[in-house]
């Protein structure tokens, strides 16, 4: 089981990841990486010497080919469980969560096969454990 947590502060050396839930026009945004049949939000692991916001930037960039775009910080949040990063059930892994609206779009990553604007969020998520309960804490804290 993968329990999600929120925080408003931790130390910046635990954060490894940023997840952009983003918006254009207001529609929701979501990629497809070529090698998934499903969506995701926006999001990476963060690079050697890089703040947290230059990895949302920049995460953003390829997989959106976003160009012009507000992004603001919202929240820690932490994943706890067995996951592809999480080695054990006791591991807990921590990213800061972002919201971004894109005014114009450029060029993709290679890794992601397209970009979808919709009305409403998608079923088919890559991280269903996951990347709704992101949407979900932004939307409570009013954000969205």
């Amino acid at each position: 089981m993968v329990e999600v947590k929120f925080y408003d502060n931790v130390d910046d050396e635990l954060l490894r990841f940023a997840v952009i839930i983003s918006k254009s026009k207001g529609k929701w945004v979501f990629c497809k990486h070529r090698e998934r049949d499903t969506y995701e939000i926006p999001g990476g692991h963060r690079e050697e010497k890089e703040t947290i916001l230059e990895t949302a930037k920049r995460e953003l960039r390829e997989e959106t080919g976003a160009i012009d775009f507000e992004i603001k910080p919202i929240c820690i949040y932490s994943v706890k469980g067995k996951t592809k990063v999480n080695k054990s059930m006791e591991d807990e892994s921590f990213g800061m969560l972002f919201l971004a609206d894109i005014t114009s779009f450029g060029e993709l990553n290679n890794e992601i096969e397209k970009v979808i604007l919709v009305e409403n969020l998608v079923d088919n998520w890559t991280y269903p454990l996951i990347q709704p309960k992101l949407i979900e804490e932004v939307k409570q804290r009013g954000y969205l």
